[in-house]
């Protein structure tokens, strides 16, 4: 029973271990951080759809593998001539042998390296490629959302998709997956030697495999649990900040910092939370893996030592030095690449875990999408009528009901009424931001869902309120990154709409810088921008929500004078509170509740004497009181 007492040793050893482990999970559960086995995504799935990216560079990765074989025939054959250097040197010494031994372990070494150093700096550049191939991709797919989709995402948790979550799936290329295979090979190449040196000590060794196959179960399921709360927090703080920090002039102003502060120390402790939790996890598992190798390593000594001092053979196996020196080498190179499997397993699961939140983007189907018959417009009148359209955001919260109306080719129509009526949402149902519940919207007499919606909005030229413009120059946010623009072209559409007399004004002219969101002009400069941007890129249709509010009077001459020379171009559609700046509209529709109440020219709808009438009047009060006080 003697012989047998390393296997009692290693069972001893393993089982108290296993208790550990499965103490810890417990733990865990008990902690509100219970681990999962269902997931959101099967690992299946997850590698079948990132492998698609990685499709395209398959010759990369096969050139990798094979270079990676002679990287590994050191790791299998070392341990076998540090063997024979220590028999050699136990034995009859021969100086040539030892100096040819030598040679071939410097060889194996030199040529290892060389593959380890190409590997590498092919898988980087092929991990950059592929990374970006997919940022591209899920960009393109955000772009291709609807205003209402991207109303219920937060910006910051799209920024973490496209930036956080992606550099973890291009760790997966550029280093996990193929190390993961590498170590594989590695253990199997190291078994086989090991069989061939003696298969009754390598029987020894795999009597550890089925605790360490138990623990990284667990292990597995820790880590996703895990891994998709850290993500989920991180993904917290950042939107956090995202909101916050854009908004933080109205925090300043309502002193607010201490109430903003608490709230994101919250959300910073939670992950630090889910990180300690992850930490936790992880360090429990690669000290067992340590402890089963020490154990492993204890049975060799025991049984190498005891075979050297009494000749005692291991199961009908005699243990020499070269097996103890070989096989101590080869047990070091079988738990290690299964530790770093552990760690690459880590990573692994937190590639997963950013997968999946990327790929819960890439499934949110577009709304909004093109008929199979949609047709392309070369070019259009202008003519747009609505039949009968019913529209809600919310279901059964309807916004309009049963509008209808018609506007000409070069028409000028104005939309006003209270707050809520409908206004800003004809507008937007027009370009197609939003598809109606009943009713039909044409477009010189096709309706609009069979027109591609990239055609369509090629149309329009939208003029709103809130003017975005981007961090760059004034040149780049007038063309939109269209570089088939002249300067002449350019500073023709800024003079059309007297935007040309503060750009002339500035240092750099059309490359004078604009900060972010253009905080470095005024409202009403920003607005002759958006007004510049427009017109260069020549719309058959213009929209304008709201274009002339809260602007100081100067420039709302300049822009009164852009509006009457841009009713030569085609139809425009305006939104506007201030009705002294319709009054020469062709059409003007007043909207209650999302009804049409009265439309008409201004003249018409005073001489009705209805609720235009009623709003003018308060409007000319309100105005001619103003105007008194200020005199008085």
């Amino acid at each position: 029973m003697r012989e047998y007492f390393p296997l009692l040793f290693t069972g001893a050893v393993t089982g108290v271990f296993t208790i550990l482990f499965v103490s810890a999970y417990v733990i865990l559960k008990k902690r509100g951080e219970a681990v999962s086995f269902d997931r959101n995504m099967p690992d299946g799935e997850i590698m079948k759809r990132l492998l698609k990216y990685a499709r395209p560079h398959w010759k990369s990765f096969l050139f990798v593998l094979l270079i990676m074989a002679a990287s590994i025939a050191y790791d299998i054959v070392a341990p076998l001539i540090v063997g024979e250097i220590e028999e050699m040197v136990a034995g009859k010494f021969e100086l040539s042998r030892l100096f040819s031994i030598v040679a071939v372990y410097v060889c194996i070494l030199i040529v290892s390296m060389v593959c380890t150093y190409f590997q590498s700096i092919i898988l980087q550049k092929t991990g950059q490629k592929i990374l970006s191939a997919l940022r591209l991709d899920l960009f393109t797919h955000i772009e291709s959302l609807s205003h209402d989709q991207l109303n219920e995402i937060p910006v910051g948790k799209l920024v973490t998709r496209v930036t956080n979550d992606t550099n973890a799936i291009s760790m997966m290329f550029t280093n996990i997956l193929v190390n993961m295979i590498r170590n594989v090979f590695v253990i199997v190449g190291v078994l086989s030697a090991m069989l061939i040196l003696n298969y009754m000590l390598t029987l020894m060794i795999l009597c550890f495999i089925p605790f360490l196959v138990l623990f990284t179960v667990i292990f597995r399921a820790f880590t996703r649990r895990v891994f998709r709360t850290v993500k989920d927090c991180t993904t917290d703080i950042n939107t956090y900040l995202s909101e916050n920090l854009s908004g933080m002039k109205i925090t300043q102003i309502f002193n607010r910092e201490d109430a903003k502060m608490a709230e994101f120390l919250d959300k910073s402790r939670a992950l630090k939370r889910a990180k300690n939790h992850q930490m936790f996890v992880f360090g429990i598992f690669r000290p067992t893996v340590y402890m089963l190798y020490i154990a492993s390593v204890m049975c060799l000594l025991y049984l190498c030592g005891r075979s050297h001092i009494t000749g005692f053979v291991f199961l009908g196996q005699a243990i020499s030095s070269k097996t103890l020196v070989s096989f101590y080498s080869y047990i070091s190179k079988f738990f290690n690449p299964i530790q770093t499997l552990a760690e690459q397993f880590n990573q692994l699961q937190s590639a997963f875990a950013s997968a999946e939140k990327i790929f819960s983007v890439f499934d949110m189907k577009p709304e909004l999408t093109d008929e199979p018959d949609a047709i392309e417009l070369e070019d259009i009148k202008g003519e747009i009528e609505f039949r009968d359209v019913w529209f809600c955001y919310n279901e059964g919260e309807w916004v309009l009901k049963g509008v209808s109306f018609h506007v000409l080719p070069g028409q000028t129509v104005a939309f006003v009424g209270s707050t809520g009526s409908g206004k800003t949402t004809i507008l937007s149902l027009i370009c197609r931001n939003y598809d109606i519940q009943k009713g039909r919207i044409l477009i010189d007499g096709i309706d609009i869902k069979h027109i591609k919606i990239a055609s369509l909005r090629r149309k329009f030229g939208q003029m709103l309120q809130d003017v975005f413009l981007f961090s760059g120059t004034i040149r780049s946010n007038i063309v939109l990154r269209e570089d088939s623009f002249t300067d002449e072209q350019i500073m023709e559409a800024c003079r059309y709409v007297n935007a040309d007399k503060f750009i002339n004004r500035l240092e750099g002219g059309l490359d004078e810088v604009v900060r972010e969101r253009g905080n470095n002009f005024s409202a009403g400069q920003r607005q002759l921008l958006s007004f510049a941007r427009t017109i260069l890129h020549r719309p058959k249709v213009m929209i304008l929500d709201e274009a002339t509010a809260n602007i100081d009077t100067e420039t709302e001459l300049l822009i009164q004078d852009s509006l009457e020379k841009m009713k030569n171009i085609g139809t425009m559609l305006i939104v506007a509170h201030r009705l002294s700046t319709i009054q020469h509209s062709d059409n003007i529709i007043l909207l209650s509740h999302g009804v049409i109440c009265e439309q008409g020219t201004h003249q018409e709808l005073l001489h009705q004497r209805g609720r235009y009438y009623k709003l003018y009047t308060l409007q000319y009060e309100a105005k001619r009181t103003a105007l008194g006080q200020d005199a008085g």
